[in-house]
């Protein structure tokens, strides 16, 4: 299963969650990330918490989502926006047929550089527990109604 994670700037959250799946998920899932407006780099201190939680982060980059609409790209089978609503984001939307979902976390690259730590962990363990919520579920055997209605109810979890 291919999953895009989603953001506007793609430095911290969905770089953060596309290595969550990653690892978590021994091999089920492919996880991407990409932004409507990418950084240009990823966020120092997603590195440094992902590093520390034993994520290799060798090929962690902030990049376009025009990447992955390209004939030649991966065909996914679902996208997860993880944009915060809070700050008054406007989450990109994915065209195509792939089940959307909508996992909010706030952006901890808005905190002060003093909060970074706290900001940053904890929109690791909201990404973490929902990662793990729908890597416990049997997804290689849903349809996309159930997928769907799967991403949505974990989308919700604190």
């Amino acid at each position: 299963m291919n999953i895009l994670v989603l953001c506007t700037g793609n430095s911290a959250r969905s770089i953060l969650l596309e290595s969550i799946l990653n690892l978590a998920s021994q091999g089920r899932v492919t996880a991407y990330s990409a932004g409507s407006q990418p950084a240009g780099k990823v966020h120092p201190q997603s590195l440094v918490l992902l590093g520390e939680k034993g994520h290799d982060t060798s090929g962690a980059r902030s990049k376009s989502w025009d990447e992955f609409g390209a004939a030649d790209a991966p065909q996914m089978d679902a996208v997860i926006t993880v944009c915060g609503s809070a700050a008054g984001e406007t989450c990109p939307i994915w065209p195509g047929a792939p089940v959307r979902a909508h996992w909010g976390v706030e952006d901890p690259a808005k905190a002060e550089e003093a909060d970074w730590e706290t900001a940053f962990t904890t929109a690791y363990e909201i990404l973490n527990r929902r990662a793990q919520a729908l890597l416990a579920q049997d997804i290689a055997s849903m349809d996309a109604a159930t997928l769907k209605a799967e991403l949505d109810r974990i989308g919700t979890l604190p």
